[in-house]
C-alpha cells in the first residue's frame, strides 16, 4: 500500500553518494508515475525537482534555476530521490564497458567544450563556500571533499591507491607517502598503463591524478571516469602544477574529489586522500 512506503526522506532511504555540479539526472518510470498520480507523499521541493529534471540539465544548472532552494538542500533532495529510485543517471547504453578501449573518447575530448554557466557557478560556490564538505589550505591550493561514507578494504587487505603520474621522482614520492600511510599504492605513467590497470580487479579505491601526461589529459580522464557506471564512484584527487583558478573550477565541476597543487605539502596530500576515503 502507498501509505506503507518508507518516507523518501527517512534515514533508511538516504543515498550516501556525492553529487557534483556536472552530474545529470533523469526521472525514472516510478518518478513519472509519482508526478502523474493524483496525490503524492513527496515534499514540495522533491516534487518540483522531479518536474525540472529532463536528463539534460546539470546539477549546477538546476541550482541556478531554483535559487529558492539552497544548493546543499537541493543535493540532499537528489540523493533521497536517487535512493527512492525516482531518479536515475541518464542511460549508459552508449558508454563502453571497462574492457573496451577508450581511444575514441580521448580523441573527442581534445576539443572539450567549457562547462555550462550553471555548472561553473556551482563549482565556484563550492570551492569558495568553506562548507564542511571542503577542506581548504591556502587559496585554491589544497581542497578535498570529506567522503559521506567511509570506504572499507576487503578483509585482510589494504585500500588501493592508483597514482597516475609520469614524473618518476614525483611518482616515487607519492607512492612512498601513501604506502607509509597504510595504502597499497601502484603507479601508471601513460594512457596504456592507466587503461590496463582500470581493467584489472580489484579496482582502485582512490586515484591520484596528474593533469599533464605524455599521451593523456587528466581532465579528460576525470570526465570519463565520472560518467562510467563502474568507475564513477572511485574518488579522484588531482595532483598537478596547474594552479590556475579556472583549472581548479574545471576539476571540481568535472567531479574531482580533491585538488592539490605542486609543489605540495606531504601531510596535506595524505590528509586529502584520507578525507576522500572517509578516513
Amino acid at each position: 500500500m502507498a501509505n506503507e512506503r518508507v518516507s523518501v526522506f527517512s534515514s533508511e532511504n538516504r543515498a550516501e553518494v556525492a553529487v557534483y555540479p556536472l552530474d545529470v539526472f533523469a526521472v525514472t518510470q516510478a518518478g513519472e508515475e509519482e508526478i502523474q498520480r493524483g496525490s503524492t507523499q513527496l515534499p514540495p521541493a522533491a516534487l518540483e525537482l522531479l518536474v525540472m529534471l529532463d536528463g539534460k540539465k546539470s546539477v549546477g544548472d538546476l541550482e541556478g534555476s531554483m535559487p529558492h532552494l539552497p544548493a546543499e538542500k537541493l543535493r540532499d533532495v537528489l540523493r533521497a530521490l536517487l535512493a527512492a529510485k525516482l531518479v536515475r543517471a541518464p542511460s549508459l547504453d552508449e558508454l563502453s564497458d571497462i574492457g573496451v578501449d577508450f581511444d575514441a573518447f580521448f580523441k573527442a575530448a581534445a576539443a572539450q567544450e567549457p562547462s555550462s554557466p550553471g555548472t561553473q557557478a556551482s563549482a565556484d560556490r563550492e570551492a569558495g563556500s568553506g562548507t564542511p564538505q571542503l577542506e581548504r589550505n591556502g587559496y585554491y591550493v589544497s581542497i578535498a571533499r570529506q567522503a559521506l561514507k567511509k570506504r572499507e578494504p576487503a578483509a585482510g587487505a589494504k585500500l588501493i591507491a592508483l597514482i597516475v603520474e609520469d614524473d618518476p621522482d614525483v611518482a616515487t614520492l607519492v607512492k612512498r607517502l601513501l604506502d607509509g600511510a597504510g595504502y597499497a599504492a601502484t603507479v601508471a605513467g601513460a594512457k596504456a598503463e592507466v587503461l590496463g590497470r582500470l581493467r584489472q580487479q580489484p579496482m582502485p579505491d582512490v586515484i591520484v591524478l596528474d593533469v599533464m601526461l605524455p599521451d593523456l589529459n587528466g581532465f579528460d580522464l576525470l570526465a570519463k571516469l565520472k560518467t562510467h557506471p563502474q568507475l564513477r564512484a572511485i574518488p579522484v584527487v588531482m595532483l598537478t602544477a596547474d594552479a590556475k583558478r579556472e583549472s581548479v573550477m574545471r576539476g571540481l565541476a568535472t567531479g574531482a574529489d580533491g585538488y592539490i597543487t605542486k609543489p605540495f605539502d606531504h601531510a596535506a596530500l595524505v590528509r586529502g586522500v584520507k578525507a576522500v576515503l572517509g578516513n
